[in-house]
C-alpha cells in the first residue's frame, strides 16, 4: 500500500516543501522529473478554492499526499518533453478529499495543459455520480474569477467551454458506452469501483487518445465489493506494480488502505489508510463508525471499505466469520448413522452448483445442529470454472468436498441416487426444497418413498429460518464440521432486508454461491418444528434457546 508522505492530526497550513519532495519509485529509465511543469501543475491547482462545508472559499492547498501525486503525474517527463504515465490509479478511502482534487485535474487539462481543443471528460456509474466532480470543478470556476471570465457552464449538459483554446470538459456516464468517435486529452473516472460492466471504461481508454501526445486517464475510486470488476483489475495491476511484480512505465498507481490483515480497529492502521484523517475527516467520526460496527457485524464490510480502503466481498457482512468458525465443531457421519435429520435441496441450473444439505437436531442438551453438506457440480466445467473464478472447485473435488457429475450440466440422476444411498444410512425426515425448478427432481424422490416439502424463498418463510441460523450460530449451537465448501459459501452470504426488518439471502448481492447456506437454512428451519410443527426431536422445541 502506498505511504503517507506525512502524517499530522493538525490542519494543514501549506503545501508540501518543494525541497523535500521524492520523485516517483515508477519514473523510467530516460525520464526525468521536469520541476518546472511539476510547479506550474501545483500553481494552478493553488489559485482554485475549496467548495464545501468549513473549507468552502479557502485557497486549495494541496495536502501532501496530494501534491506528491501532482508532481508525479504532471512533473514525471520522458526524454521528449511528454509526460511519462498516461494512467493513473489512485484508490483511497471516502472523504480524504478524491473529488476535490479530480475536479482539479480536470480543469487542469481543459484550460492549462497546452492542449488545443482538449477534450476532457468526467465519467462514473451514472450520470447523478459523474456530475458530482463536475459541480465541484463548476463551482471552483465561479470563485476564480481569472476562470469564470473564460470558461463557459452550460449547468443543463454538464459541459463547460474554455474560449481560448476551445477546449471542453464533459460529463459522461455508463449509459453513454455506445458513442464513438471521442478524440480523448483526459478523462477523469470517479468510482471506478461503481462502473456496471467494462464497456465505458474501454470505450474512453482504449486508443480514444491516440491522435493526443499525452493523454491522461485518472481513475480514482473507493475500494469496491466486486472481484471481477474492472475496477478491480485496475486494482490488482497497480498492487502488482507497487509490489514489483509487474512492470508498466505508462501506469502510475497509488493506493492508500489497511492489508487485509490489519486490526480494523486500532486507530493507528485508521491512520495507514486515511492520509486526510484529522484534517478532512475527524478521528471521532471514524471511532463512532467503528464502534456501531464492532457492535452490528454486517456494517463491518462496508467500515472496512469505506474507511480503511479493503476490498470485501459484499457490502454488508452477514455471517462474522469468527462466530462461524466457532462452531467448526467435529462431525461424525458414522456416529449420525440412524438418527432422524432433515434435509434442505437448493438445485442449481444445469451449469451450476447443487446444495444438499442435512440437519440432525440435537438429542440431549449437551447435543447440537449437526450438519452434513453435499455439493455438485458439472465435472466438464470444473477445471475452466477454478481458473475463470479463482474458486479451487478442482482441488476440493479432488478431496471429495465437492462431487463431479458427468457431463457439462448437473445429472440429476446422480444427485437423485446419492440422497437415496444416505436415505438408507440416515433417518431422513424430510426433505425441503426451493419449488422453483425441482418439479421433476421432487416428483422422483416422492417416488422413492421421501417426504419433499417445498419451501418458499421469499420473506415471509426465509426470514425466520435466516434468523434461526444466526441465532443458532451466535450461540454455538450448531456443528458444521468446518467444511471448506460451505465456510467459503457463508463467507459469501448477502442478505437483502424489507422495511418490516425481515431478511433472506440474496444471491445477487452475493459475489460468489451460497447455495450451501441456502439449503442449510431451508434444513434448519424444518429441524427445528419437527416438519409440521408436530413435537419434534428437539430439545429446543420446547424450552427455545438460551440467550446468555
Amino acid at each position: 500500500m502506498a505511504t503517507p508522505i506525512r502524517r499530522t492530526m493538525t490542519p494543514w497550513k501549506g503545501c508540501l516543501a518543494v525541497d523535500n519532495y521524492q520523485p516517483t519509485r515508477f519514473m523510467a529509465p530516460g525520464s526525468h522529473h521536469d520541476k518546472a511543469k511539476a510547479d506550474r501543475a501545483v500553481n494552478f491547482i493553488e489559485c482554485l478554492c475549496h467548495t464545501k462545508g468549513v473549507w468552502a472559499g479557502k485557497p486549495f492547498k494541496l495536502f501532501p499526499w496530494q501534491e506528491q501525486i501532482i508532481r508525479d503525474i504532471f512533473g514525471t517527463v520522458k526524454a521528449n518533453g511528454f509526460r511519462q504515465f498516461t494512467t493513473a490509479y489512485v484508490e483511497i478511502p471516502k472523504k480524504n478529499g478524491k473529488s476535490e482534487l479530480a475536479a482539479a485535474i480536470a480543469l487542469y487539462l481543459t484550460c492549462a495543459d497546452g492542449e488545443e481543443r482538449a477534450e476532457v471528460y468526467g465519467c462514473a456509474a451514472d450520470r447523478q455520480q459523474a456530475s458530482i466532480v463536475y459541480e465541484v470543478a463548476a463551482d471552483m470556476v465561479r470563485m476564480t474569477p481569472a476562470l469564470n471570465r473564460r470558461i463557459k457552464i452550460n449547468a443543463s449538459t454538464k459541459r463547460m467551454v474554455y474560449g481560448s483554446t476551445n477546449s471542453i470538459y464533459q460529463v459522461l456516464s455508463a449509459e453513454a458506452y455506445s458513442k464513438h468517435g471521442f478524440n480523448v486529452s483526459g478523462v477523469v473516472f470517479d468510482e471506478l469501483h461503481t462502473q456496471p460492466d467494462r464497456r465505458l471504461f474501454d470505450v474512453m481508454t482504449k486508443g480514444s487518445g491516440d491522435a493526443r501526445a499525452q493523454p491522461l486517464y485518472f481513475l480514482i475510486t473507493t475500494a469496491g465489493t466486486d472481484l471481477h470488476s474492472v475496477c478491480y483489475e485496475q486494482h490488482q495491476k497497480a498492487q502488482d506494480i507497487i509490489d514489483g511484480k509487474k512492470h508498466d512505465p505508462t501506469y502510475y498507481p497509488c493506493i492508500y488502505g489497511a492489508d487485509l490483515d490489519d486490526d480494523w480497529t486500532d486507530p493507528a492502521v485508521w491512520c495507514k489508510a486515511n492520509p486526510s484523517l484529522g484534517l478532512t475527516i475527524p478521528i471521532e467520526k471514524v471511532q463512532d463508525a467503528c464502534n456501531s460496527a464492532q457492535q452490528n457485524p454486517s456494517e463491518e464490510n462496508s467500515f472496512r471499505q469505506l474507511r480503511l480502503n479493503q476490498w470485501v466481498k459484499q457490502e454488508k457482512r452477514w455471517i462474522p466469520m469468527e462466530k462461524w468458525r466457532e462452531c467448526a465443531f467435529p462431525v461424525d457421519p458414522d456416529a449420525l448413522e440412524g438418527r432422524a435429520c432433515y434435509g434442505g435441496l437448493d438445485l442449481s441450473s444445469t451449469g451450476d452448483i447443487t446444495a444438499f444439505v442435512l440437519v440432525f437436531p440435537p438429542e440431549d442438551e449437551e447435543d447440537k445442529y449437526q450438519i452434513l453438506p453435499f455439493f455438485w457440480i458439472p465435472e466438464d466445467n470444473i477445471e475452466k470454472r477454478a481458473r475463470k473464478d479463482g474458486v479451487p472447485y478442482d482441488l476440493w473435488q479432488k478431496q471429495g468436498l465437492i462431487n463431479a457429475t458427468e457431463g457439462n450440466v448437473i445429472h440429476y440422476a446422480y444427485i437423485e441416487q446419492t440422497i437415496q444411498d444416505l436415505g438408507e444410512r440416515y433417518n431422513i425426515r424430510e426433505i425441503v426444497y426451493d419449488r422453483w425448478g425441482a418439479t421433476q427432481l421432487s416428483q422422483d424422490l416422492e417416488g422413492m418413498g421421501f417426504t419433499v416439502v417445498p419451501f418458499g424463498q421469499g420473506f415471509k418463510d426465509m426470514s425466520p429460518a435466516c434468523k434461526s441460523l444466526y441465532d443458532l450460530m451466535m450461540q454455538h449451537m450448531l456443528a458444521h464440521g468446518g467444511h471448506p465448501v460451505l465456510d467459503w459459501m457463508a463467507d459469501n452470504v448477502a442478505i437483502r432486508m424489507d422495511p418490516a426488518g425481515n431478511i433472506k439471502m440474496d444471491k445477487a448481492k452475493s459475489t460468489e454461491k451460497i447455495d450451501g447456506m441456502v439449503a442449510l437454512a431451508m434444513g434448519l428451519a424444518r429441524a427445528m418444528v419437527g416438519g409440521d410443527g408436530e413435537a419434534g426431536p428437539s430439545v429446543y422445541d420446547e424450552r427455545g434457546l438460551l440467550f446468555i
